[in-house]
């Protein structure tokens, strides 16, 4: 028997409005849309997620929080959206978000550890069920100790937390193995006859340009081989153009055979410093980077870099915080991969 349909309430429709739509309790339209761990047979929850998709209903986030203490919402703190290097990460982590049933909502941080600390107290407002944390960690950073007091809390209420980056205070992380791919990357080149790197990199505080510089330092070491000038700017393009610039522009540059970016972004600012001092990138010096960007294979010459599976990184990192199966505390170092290409060519004296 067909069954009737009830009249809704004016404006956005409730869920008392598709109850009375599907002829079922408000309860049981409750369970089916909030996603409650209570079963609903399969022919009450067709019929409510009929009336849903009829009535165009919209669950009230904030409601569901407050009913079962955490909203379907992955937030995720990222130092700049427009670094493909946390571009693929927020890729990953929407891959699997959506797997989980959730959605992601994004902070940006611009790698200001105050305004993280802020980022983590506000999303701790909307009950998200997890937090992830991405971008370097810093030495000696003054926030440090607030932030883990909210994650630790965030934690105690029945979150998750993940740092995308080096583990702090004992929590999940999820990380590139950056000292590693930075001594293969080191090896490679000494292999290639290279013997003087000259790195330019972030600010030295960053765990990331720590460890990546320490391990360039002894993947060359061995070859009689050493980093003649560590010269730091933002770590980005900008930051790679003027940090190379002011190599070139010092003479500094001349005591190297090999610019060592500390990723990517800086390396292709880097070359275009040095094609405006007419210096040929690939011919009069090497260059390398860090972390295989999609532009990477784009410039010319193509960029030999350190590959790491940063979209893989991103959803495993989710995985880690929306499975309630996965272990308490988890700590894992994702591998790279040394990609040679023009940028850096074989010796030939």
């Amino acid at each position: 028997m067909r069954r009737t349909r009830n009249r809704v309430s004016s404006g956005n429709p409730t869920l008392t409005d598709v109850a009375a739509r599907a002829g079922v309790s408000l309860a049981t339209a409750s369970r089916v849309l909030n996603h409650s761990d209570r079963k609903v047979g399969r022919e009450l929850r067709e019929r409510v997620l009929e009336a849903a998709r009829d009535l165009r209903y919209q669950a009230d986030l904030s409601a569901q929080a407050m009913a079962r203490g955490s909203a379907p919402v992955l937030a995720l703190l990222v130092s700049n959206i427009d670094d493909p290097y946390f571009s693929a990460i927020a890729a990953g982590v929407a891959e699997s978000a959506h797997a989980h049933g959730v959605i992601v909502t994004i902070a940006i941080t611009a790698r200001d550890s105050e305004r993280e600390l802020t980022s983590v107290r506000t999303v701790r407002g909307q009950r998200p069920r997890a937090i992830l944390v991405s971008g370097s960690r810093t030495s000696e950073d003054p926030h440090t100790g607030a932030l883990l007091d909210e994650l630790r809390g965030f934690a105690d209420s029945g979150g998750r937390t993940v740092f995308v980056s080096q583990p702090v205070g004992g929590l999940d992380s999820v990380r590139p193995a950056n000292t590693d791919g930075a001594r293969e990357l080191g090896t490679t080149i000494a292999d290639l006859g290279y013997r003087r790197a000259a790195v330019i990199t972030g600010s030295e505080r960053l765990e990331t340009v720590m460890e990546r510089t320490d391990g360039l330092r002894q993947g060359l070491a061995p070859s009689g081989g050493g980093i003649t000038v560590v010269e730091s700017d933002t770590f980005d393009r900008s930051g790679g153009y003027r940090a190379a610039r002011r190599l070139i522009e010092s003479g500094r540059i001349a005591d190297a055979d090999v610019l060592c970016a500390g990723n990517d972004f800086m390396a292709v600012g880097a070359m275009t410093a040095l094609r405006d001092h007419g210096i040929q990138p690939g011919r009069d010096i090497a260059v390398t980077g860090f972390n295989d960007i999609e532009t990477a294979a784009d410039v010319t010459p193509q960029l030999t870099t350190v590959r790491f599976p940063l979209a893989e990184i991103g959803r495993r990192a989710a995985d880690l915080a929306l499975d309630p199966t996965a272990p308490p505390t988890e700590n894992i170092c994702v591998p790279g991969q040394v990609i040679l290409r023009a940028s850096c060519p074989p010796r030939s004296d």
